[in-house]
């Protein structure tokens, strides 16, 4: 696979490796440009542009530089690229990418070596054939996140139209070649119109717009006939404003940039509005757009937002106070109005962007953060969120792009980019859903229950169209119920059934069952999809209520369902939040005298989290969470801090619009503190934390932070001696959220880390049996095993062989020898005292060390520079070292003289065999 892989690089003239695994694409590059048509899926980088197919497999790439005309044929205006081996030096960065389907083309722009315009027309379905070139700008010189580029069609009378380039540039800047472009441009697209292909004019002058003060582009595109413009925009001495201009497409250039009308979005009266992403919702009028804002100064704080951005065209054009086609500024300029959002759908801090689209009667939104998860949200046509999935979350915490693209043949899958990497990510996980309860659970509208497979798929893959699905609003259950008293009063139960079918319910039936032998009387009516009604037969409940079964065919499908039906006055006592949910939740309604018939109250349980708290327990408050950031595998022992805690009976931990909760148990209670296990969790992110008193009610309003996990990607040093405890240092990320270090050979000998921080991490490594040659370290996060990339290795333990001391003035400075090994020991890790007359004194390591087999220390002002034997400890280990006796001095002596002796020896015998082979060869 590598060679065919290596072989591919090597044909399409590759320097690095790309690399298609499983829906993904890994580029050797960051991403600069990306561009999603019907003909597949194309992509920029810093030198290379690649074609893919919709899967991501490879169609061709090439590196963007060298051009040549066809060698067939001089006069073809078509031109090939030359192969990696020609001679030319020329560079092309690509800041704009538009496929330019209708045509068969694609448009690549940006800027060539010298710095000036640049753009080439490559084949749509071949882009190592070129079309044509020009040096000419079209769009940023430079690759900028705040600029964008869009096609948009002027209609040239009711039955025609033309395609032109419009670009909005974040700041024109100062260019070495003349060019037309400013802030907000209109090209031709064709050689066929009036000016030509990339031109600025028409017969009313040069079509670009102005801008009076700094503007970051942030999207566009076009509806019928009106082009919209989203940007930020920073007037002198004033605080960013969000920007939307409206253009109306009429038959010349010129004339649509002078149609410029605009307005202000404003989602909150505090200032500091700043739009992050941007996506229009696909459907009828009124025109809804989301989009991602930052309501603080940073870009932490984020909200999705829904306008009404219909398009008002009346009234003076070309008045802009921001935006104008006149050189200067001109005279009679107008504030535009202010819009404000129809309803914030999603509170998730570090959103980075957005794709919506139209499922049903159901918005579904897709949302990329900056910890590298994609959110799918859907919300129904009341702007009802319905529960958020998790449908792809990144090892790290690599951000996602602003744009998110749809696949736009299949429509099941959407691209998401990252800084190098491209995944196709499938709209949703029906697949995973096993049974019909978790199917309809997971709130997901593009997901049916197939009754004739028995599973849980898209609604085009089941073909009988015999399926069930969520309504068309939000809801939390499948089947609801109530108990009514009427005016007779008889007692009524309604039980509700939450679906949509795909097929007349014709066979729709429902049964009720409990202990008595007749629960429903005769004149009950007869079910209706989506209702059943059971008038109790006797009119009487117990006082503990009645447990009633009901079961529900609907097609070919079977639902069951059990409810405790109770007489709702019976459901008394002090008014709490507590007592207000058990009201509820028996089918019955609340109203200020306490639980009543579901006809005489409010049923839902938004009254009962708005109540007071009237409790006999003092309300408890939380001061702060230890720790309050962790990975998103959660935490074990995390501390509670607070007062009024004695009576916590668990902890609540709760996502934004979280509609499954996870409690926590408590232990170790004082009142003023508690230990708890924090949760894990599929979303990284904020949520919010309160504490649980035996009523069921919640207090209290902190917030924990879930991060990545922990990764290690290096070991320093990668080795250790066999006794251990020597001080490892591993390199990764989030590392200070590890708990505990372990290493294969010694599964159960816990090491706790020294020092964490988020890129590195300390501990000391165990000793292991000489046999054991390397081992893999394991990091410990909550209840989680993560495996660090590379292995320690375990050698001897050092072997030091000699000393030697040297008198410096009043200090000694002593040299120690030991054997070489692979260890790479530093002086750090050695501490050394010298000995006299049992009196240890300590030498001070110096940077003097020759290599990693000598050491050498000082011994400061000692009161004889003669030690009978140093003390050295390496991590956990002691040991002595003599000084050389009188014998072995001798000996060493001895044999450092009679060295060149020897030498000189050997030399004269083979210069007189030599002399010696020499003579008889004469002979």
């Amino acid at each position: 696979m590598i060679q065919l892989l290596v072989l591919i690089s090597v044909l399409w003239g590759e320097q690095g490796l790309c690399l298609h695994h499983h829906g993904e694409f890994l580029f050797d590059e960051d991403i600069r440009q990306f561009a999603v048509a019907t003909s597949g899926v194309y992509v920029a980088t810093d030198t290379k542009l690649y074609q893919l197919r919709h899967d991501l497999t490879l169609v061709r790439s090439l590196t963007l530089g060298g051009i040549l005309k066809s060698a067939d044929d001089p006069n073809d205006e078509r031109f090939y690229r030359v192969s990696e081996t020609a001679a030319w030096n020329a560079t092309f960065s690509v800041s704009t990418l538009l496929p330019f389907v209708k045509n068969n083309s694609v448009f690549i722009c940006g800027m060539a070596d010298n710095q000036c315009g640049y753009c080439e027309v490559l084949d749509l379905h071949d882009i190592s054939k070129l079309l044509y070139r020009e040096h000419i700008q079209v769009g940023p010189l430079r690759h900028s996140s705040g600029s964008v580029s869009f096609l948009v069609d002027l209609k040239k009378n009711p039955t025609r139209s033309e395609t032109y380039i419009l670009t909005a540039i974040q700041q024109p800047e100062r260019r070495r070649c003349i060019s037309d472009s400013q802030t907000i441009n209109l090209q031709d697209a064709d050689h066929d119109q009036n000016g030509g292909i990339f031109s600025f004019t028409d017969s009313s002058g040069t079509a670009v717009i102005r801008s009076t003060g700094d503007v970051e582009f942030v999207d566009g595109f076009q509806i019928s006939s009106v082009i919209f413009l989203f940007s930020n925009v920073m007037p002198e001495g004033n605080s960013n404003r969000v920007r939307l201009l409206w253009f109306d497409g009429i038959k010349r250039k010129c004339d649509t940039l002078k149609s410029v009308k605009g307005v202000i979005l404003s989602v909150s009266d505090g200032g500091g509005n700043r739009l992050l992403a941007s996506s229009v919702i696909p459907g009828p009028q009124p025109v809804l757009w989301s989009g991602v804002f930052s309501v603080d100064e940073g870009e932490s704080n984020t909200e999705l937002v829904v306008f009404d951005i219909s398009p008002d065209m009346s009234g003076q054009t070309d008045k802009d106070s921001d935006f104008h086609t006149s050189k200067d500024k001109p005279e009679g300029t107008v504030t535009p109005k202010t819009l404000r959002p129809k309803a914030v759908l999603f509170r998730q801090n570090f959103m980075t962007s957005v794709l919506a689209v139209r499922q049903k009667a159901w918005m579904v939104f897709f949302i990329g953060t900056a910890e590298g998860q994609l959110i799918k949200l859907a919300v129904d046509r009341n702007f009802h969120p319905a529960c958020p999935t998790l449908l792809y979350s990144g090892d790290d915490d690599r951000k996602v792009f602003p744009r998110i693209l749809l696949d736009p043949v299949d429509q099941k899958h959407v691209y998401v980019p990252f800084r190098n990497q491209m995944e196709r990510v499938a709209v949703a996980k029906c697949s995973t859903y096993t049974n019909f309860q978790d199917c309809c659970s997971a709130q997901d509208p593009h997901c049916v229950w197939c009754a004739s497979t028995t599973s849980c798929t898209f609604e085009d893959d089941c073909k009988d169209s015999d399926w069930l699905a969520i309504p068309d609003d939000s809801q939390q259950k499948m089947v609801s119920h109530k108990v009514v008293k009427d005016s007779s009063g008889q007692i009524v139960l309604r039980v509700q059934t939450h679906l949509t079918v795909g097929q007349n319910p014709s066979n729709f039936a429902c049964q009720f069952s409990a202990t008595s032998s007749e629960l429903c009387s005769h004149n009950s009516p007869l079910p209706q999809f989506p209702q059943c009604t059971c008038i109790l037969s006797n009119g009487m409940l117990p006082a503990d209520g009645m447990l009633v079964t009901i079961k529900i065919r609907l097609q070919m499908t079977q639902l069951s369902e059990q409810v405790r039906v109770t007489d709702c006055p019976d459901i008394n006592g002090p008014p709490s939040s507590a007592l207000c949910q058990q009201c509820i939740k028996a089918g019955c309604g609340w109203s200020r005298s306490g639980c009543s018939w579901a006809n005489e109250g409010v049923s839902d349980d938004g009254v009962c989290q708005r109540m007071e708290y009237r409790g006999s327990f003092s309300r408890p408050e939380i001061s702060y969470i230890t720790p309050s950031i962790m990975s998103f595998y959660g935490r074990n022992h995390a501390m509670l801090s607070g007062r009024n805690l004695k009576e916590v009976t668990g902890v609540r931990i709760q996502g934004d619009l979280d509609c499954s909760p996870r409690e926590s148990p408590v232990w170790n209670n004082t009142g003023v503190s508690l230990t708890f296990h924090i949760p894990s969790t599929d979303n990284k992110g904020v949520v919010k934390v309160c504490v649980l008193l035996p009523d069921g009610s919640c207090h209290g309003n902190t917030i924990i932070t879930y991060r990545s996990a922990p990764s290690c990607t290096d070991i320093v040093p990668n080795s250790s001696w066999i006794s251990g405890k020597r001080e490892i240092t591993l390199i990764g990320s989030n590392l200070e959220f590890v708990e505990e270090v372990v290493h294969s050979h010694a599964l159960q000998e816990v090491r706790l880390p020294k020092n964490s921080s988020y890129q590195k991490l300390t501990y000391d490594s165990p000793a292991a049996e000489k046999w054991i040659s390397s081992s893999t370290v394991y990091l410990k996060v909550a209840n989680q095993t993560l495996a660090c990339s590379t292995r320690i290795t375990y050698y001897p333990d050092p072997e030091f062989t000699k000393f030697t001391s040297v008198r410096t003035g009043d200090d000694v400075l002593i040299t120690i020898e030991k054997k070489a090994d692979k260890l790479e020991m530093t002086e750090a890790e050695l501490s050394v005292w010298g000995v006299h007359e049992d009196i240890m004194y300590p030498c001070s390591m110096t940077a003097q060390k020759a290599s990693s087999d000598f050491f050498v220390c000082e011994i400061v002002s000692p009161p004889d520079p003669q030690f009978q034997h140093l003390k050295i400890k390496y991590g956990d280990k002691t040991v002595s070292l003599r000084p050389l006796s009188l014998l072995h001095k001798v000996i060493m002596t001895l044999r450092l003289l009679l060295i060149p002796c020897i030498v000189a020896a050997l030399v004269f015998i083979c210069r007189w065999q030599k002399r010696l082979t020499a003579d008889k060869n004469k002979l």
